[in-house]
């Protein structure tokens, strides 16, 4: 059973993710809040696997709100809402540390599967949507990269794959450029997820960019 945590100051729109949430025989709602303060002081107390997090919000907004969650050992999953998929806080949301983002006029259906593979231990944006934003968004001074450490612990393969993994490619077209089976790349991916401390591959596309092996537009 999926645990899930609602948090949006609409309460219109909690209670229709709560409608739909709840018919689902393998998800159901722990708890509801209307800002992300609200949400942290009942996430402290509460068992959640995935939050649908508002991002546009009174008091603490679902960047800051994320955020903090991100530091909690053993947290919660994110999936924060966002109106644009070009929205600069839908970027900042997986900075601090989502796995991933939905269109708030997402069919319920999308929002279902996107559920279920966060609460799976993945991520739900596409790759090719990643670097879109990646491109858009990271744009730091080449002086301000600083190369992470945590990187001399890939072996050759393990950097090949990363590399691959940030210019938006599927495990599936990773294997083909490769040439070795979906299975293997996916085996490579969990890895290299485990050596540099990382929950999904959107956090590892956003090291790959902050890290300067890969470089926005290139």
């Amino acid at each position: 059973m999926i645990r899930v945590c609602i948090v949006d100051d609409q309460d219109l729109v909690r209670a229709g993710f709560k409608m739909i949430l709840s018919a689902q025989p393998d998800m159901t709602v722990v708890g509801e809040a209307g800002d992300g303060a609200v949400a942290l002081g009942l996430l402290r107390g509460l068992a959640a696997d995935v939050v649908v997090m508002d991002i546009r919000m009174p008091v603490l907004d679902g960047v800051a709100a994320t955020a903090e969650i991100a530091t909690w050992p053993d947290g919660p999953r994110v999936l924060v809402l966002t109106t644009f998929d070009t929205d600069e806080d839908a970027f900042a949301a997986l900075q601090a540390g989502a796995s991933g983002f939905l269109l708030k006029n997402a069919p319920p259906g999308d929002l279902l599967a996107a559920i279920r593979v966060i609460a799976a231990g993945d991520a739900v944006v596409a790759p090719r949507v990643t670097k879109r934003l990646l491109d858009r968004f990271v744009v730091p001074a080449p002086a301000a990269r600083v190369f992470d450490v945590r990187l001399d612990r890939l072996t050759d393969r393990e950097r090949q794959v990363l590399l691959l993994v940030a210019e938006g490619l599927s495990n599936a077209e990773i294997g083909e450029r490769l040439r070795v089976a979906e299975t293997t790349v996916k085996t490579h991916v969990g890895r290299v997820l485990t050596k540099l401390d990382l929950r999904d591959r959107v956090q590892l596309v956003v090291l790959a960019y902050e890290s300067g092996l890969v470089r926005p537009g290139g």
